[in-house]
Parts: structure tokens; C-alpha cells; sequence
């Protein structure tokens, strides 16, 4: 994500921001200039009492941009539910900023953010659902030691089953070279997920799959492969943004090649390893990008880019 400022004073703001902390201007992100801007002559979104929502409508609209696309929400009532529910929507006004500034569409996809009774998150047909319970650290750490997962946080899970949609739109319509390269996705997939937690992936997937769920099925591969293109491109655009160039790196603007990025990436992500190794911390970016992984990453940026 790019870099923001206050409109009066300049000074650095936050995409979450809904004032400035230097002058008091009350802020907030309007979807049509994809910047924070002063309130003066719009009004916040309806859910910015119920889950913090910041961002910035015309009088009348109620729901914005972001939070009109979610179906389904804990009822005022749940209370842990509701707080759930705010700290998805914000990780989801992120994924919808990053998808307007991939020019994806998002008319077509809704949210279902359930907290109450068994919850499986997944998608179906444009359907994306989020057990709220994801929000919570402690079960979510727990869940990701236990399926031995490397990176499991709410923003990736928007990503990956976002990601499902986005197979329909980019690639079904012309399927074969996907198929080519991620395999065939019409393989059961009911078997395939029951297999993969049935057992572990085969020794040496790492050298063809950008996770281990990604050796599950196609589809899964393409949605691990997805989400983590957009993890690449958020934290490129994102250390652009705030001065974080590191020797031999490429520079970071629109039209970007796909064997720019990499090179830009790599050691940005060799260097986050190394400051969170100084503190005492596990790998923050705990991948190997082999060249099979490469090229499924390279055939969803030519998906998002040609659009």
C-alpha cells in the first residue's frame, strides 16, 4: 500500500486513520480518488460506529465500497462477534484498496463473516465465507502450528478465498494453460482435500508448490499462488512507499515486469528475515520461491496485469 498524507498539514497518516494526529482533520478514504481526504462535504460509512470503518461516502449511500460487500454479519447481540467482525472488515477494506489498485473487478464477489456455530471457511460461486474466529491471535496461532503452516493470518485468508473467485474470472473462461502448468482442476476435489488431510504432501513439494495446502488440488494451488501474489505486490508497494531500497533493487511503479519484481523482492524479503532474526524472531517471510513456483506466480501476474 502506497504511502498517505493529511490534506491540510501534510503530515503522515495511515490508511486506517480517521483523523490527523498533528492538526485534528477529520479523515477518511475515499474509494473514488483511492486517497484519505478531509470529510468536508461526504459522510463516514454506516459501519463506521459497528466496525471502525473509515471510509468516506456521499450523503444518503450508507454502506461504502467495502462494507456493502459483505452478506452476512454477527448480530448486534454477539458481542465477541461484533468485535470479530471489525477487525475483519478493516483487514478487508485492505484487500478491496489492493484489488481497485490491480484494476480487479469486485462486483460479483460477497462476504459472509460468521462467528456463531460450526463455520468453515471457504467460497463457493462468489461466495467467500470467514469463520471470525480467525481474528482471534491465540486461536489462529494455534490452528497454524497445528496444520504446520508458516503464515496464517486474517488478510491471507481474504486473499486465498478471494483467489477462488478470481479463478473464474481469469481463468476458466480459457482454461488449458492453467491446466498446463497447476494441472486439472476438474480432479475431485472433495478427495483431494480429504487425502491432503489425511496425510502429508509427498517429499519435495517445495520444489512445486508455493505451500504445502497448495498440493492439494489445482484449485488450491492457484489460490495459494494468488494470495501470495498480492502478499508480494501490498509489501513491495508498501516499502516503496516508505524509503525501503535496498541495493540492486529495481524500482517499483506501474507496469512493473514480473522478473522486476522478483528481483526487487527477494532481497527486501532477505533483509526482513535478517532485521526479525535481530529481534529474536521467527523468519517474516518464511518461503523459498522455487522456479516452478516462479512461473505460477508469473502466470497470475500476467492474469492481473493484462486487465
Amino acid at each position: 500500500m502506497r504511502s498517505f498524507s493529511c490534506p491540510v498539514c501534510r503530515q503522515l497518516v495511515f490508511f486506517e486513520n480517521s483523523a490527523c494526529l498533528n492538526c485534528g482533520t477529520a479523515l477518511g478514504f475515499a474509494r473514488a480518488s483511492h486517497d484519505l481526504v478531509a470529510v468536508d462535504g461526504l459522510v463516514r460509512c454506516a459501519n463506521a460506529g459497528i466496525a471502525g470503518c473509515n471510509w468516506l461516502v456521499a450523503p444518503g449511500e450508507g454502506l461504502c465500497g467495502s462494507c456493502v460487500l459483505t452478506r452476512t454479519r454477527p448480530a448486534d447481540s454477539d458481542h465477541d462477534g461484533m468485535r470479530a467482525f471489525g477487525r475483519a472488515e478493516a483487514a478487508k477494506r485492505r484487500l478491496v484498496y489492493q484489488l481497485d489498485d490491480l484494476a480487479l473487478p469486485t462486483s460479483g464477489v460477497v462476504f459472509d463473516l460468521l462467528s456463531a456455530g460450526p463455520v468453515v471457511t471457504g467460497h463457493a460461486d462468489g461466495v467467500v465465507t470467514i469463520d471470525l474466529a480467525e481474528g482471534d491471535d491465540g486461536h489462529r496461532e494455534a490452528l497454524r502450528v497445528q496444520l504446520a503452516e508458516p503464515y496464517r493470518t486474517l488478510l491471507g485468508h481474504l486473499r486465498h478465498e478471494t483467489g477462488h473467485w478470481y479463478w473464474t474470472v481469469l481463468v476458466e473462461p480459457a482454461p488449458g494453460p492453467f491446466r498446463a502448468l497447476f494441472g486439472d482442476e476438474r480432479a475431485d476435489y472433495a478427495g483431494a482435500l480429504d487425502r491432503h488431510y489425511a496425510g502429508a504432501p509427498a517429499p519435495g513439494w517445495e520444489s512445486t508448490h508455493v505451500s504445502a495446502y497448495a498440493t492439494a488440488h489445482p484449485w488450491e494451488d492457484w489460490a495459494e499462488s494468488f494470495a501470495h501474489y498480492l502478499h508480494i505486490r501490498d509489501t513491495l508497494q508498501s516499502a516503496a512507499a516508505f524509503g525501503l531500497a535496498l541495493p540492486g533493487a529495481v524500482p517499483q511503479q506501474d507496469g512493473t515486469g514480473f522478473d522486476d519484481l522478483i528481483a526487487t523482492w527477494l532481497p527486501l524479503t532477505y533483509a526482513l528475515n535478517a532485521v526479525n532474526r535481530a529481534m529474536g524472531k521467527d523468519d517474516l517471510y518464511p518461503f523459498v520461491l522455487s522456479p516452478r513456483v516462479l512461473e505460477k506466480l508469473r502466470f497470475v501476474h500476467a492474469l492481473v496485469d493484462r486487465r
